[in-house]
Parts: C-alpha cells; structure tokens; sequence
C-alpha cells in the first residue's frame, strides 16, 4: 500500500505532465484545442504543483505550522489611538484594544482578562443566570459608580441584558491595563 507521500508525489507528477501540455495516462501531447492547453488552466496546474512539492519538501505536512505570537502589548502611542465615543461591551473594548496591535505578530487581547480583573478589584461580581447552574457577571455598586451599567435590549432570540462600559470606565481599563496583563 503506498503512503500518503508517495500518494502526492505520483499526482504531483501527472500535474506536472497535464501543466506541460502532456496526457499523463498515455504521455503523448494533448491536442492545442484540450482544455490543459489554456493558458489559465496550465498555469493554475502549476500553481498546484508548487504547492504539492512545498508540502513533499516538508514530509507530507499539509497544515502550514503556527506561528508563534507574542503576548498582548501596547504601547503609549498605540493606547493613545484608542476612541473613546460610546459605551462599549466588554468584548468591544477587547476587540478595539488588539485592532491597535499587529495582530499577524500579536495575540488578540481576551475579554476575559478584563472581566477577571474587573471581578477581582471588586467592580464585577457574579450572578445567578438565566439558565439553572449558570452565572453571569454582573456590576458592583462599585462598578456603577466606575461607570458600569446594564441595559434591557431585544434581539433575536428576545430580551437580553448587556453590560456595558462608559467612557469612565473604560478610561480606567486603559490605565490599568498593563497590570491586567502582568497578573493574567
């Protein structure tokens, strides 16, 4: 039985006789009027046989391998481009803080690492959800006075609350970011 890399090898080879304008079952030249004379078509094959002989050099690995990224970081410059306009979901100010990173170079900040810090200084607490079993967290007096509130909303699925950050607040993840960071 032939391995998966032997496997490869073999249709590697027949697209590269096809991408040269060869029938790879006979080996005679196709007629000038057989689709794998068009132009496209035959550089498309060649494509494909430069991707199969990448994968060959490397064994047979067909997924590309992960790319180390450095942790969250940013800079002051890069904090100063953060816009505070609205309140914002927690998710939101996650998703706004890594849009100021390289994120091909960088992890994406999770939410959660402001949501456990926002817990641990007493400004988020935990709540019973919805759902038996199930919490949810939930503002402090504290954290309405940082600038943490809910608000009532409908969506698809019908009546919802989300907690949100005003300007205030999300001022004070900025500022205390690094330490978020440090203690993740």
């Amino acid at each position: 039985m032939a391995t998966e890399l032997e496997i490869m090898t073999h249709a590697k080879h027949y697209i590269d006789q096809m991408a040269n304008g060869v029938n790879p079952l006979t080996g005679e030249p196709a007629n000038e009027s057989d689709i794998i004379n068009n132009v496209r078509i035959s550089r498309c094959l060649f494509y494909v046989s430069d991707v199969l002989r990448q994968v060959i050099e490397k064994g047979g690995l067909r997924k590309k391998a992960a790319v180390k990224k450095a942790p969250f970081a940013l800079t002051a410059e890069q904090i100063a481009g953060y816009t505070y306009d609205k309140p914002l979901a927690v998710t939101a100010i996650a998703a706004r803080l890594s849009a100021l990173t390289d994120t091909d170079k960088m992890q994406n900040l999770s939410y959660k690492i402001i949501q456990t810090y926002m817990k641990n200084m007493g400004y988020l607490e935990e709540r019973p959800a919805k759902q038996p079993g199930k919490t949810r967290p939930w503002p402090t007096e504290a954290g309405f006075s940082l600038g943490i509130f809910t608000e009532d909303r409908n969506g698809m699925s019908g009546p919802y609350t989300v907690i949100l950050y005003n300007t205030d607040a999300q001022k004070f993840i900025l500022e205390h970011l690094d330490e978020m960071l440090r203690n993740q």
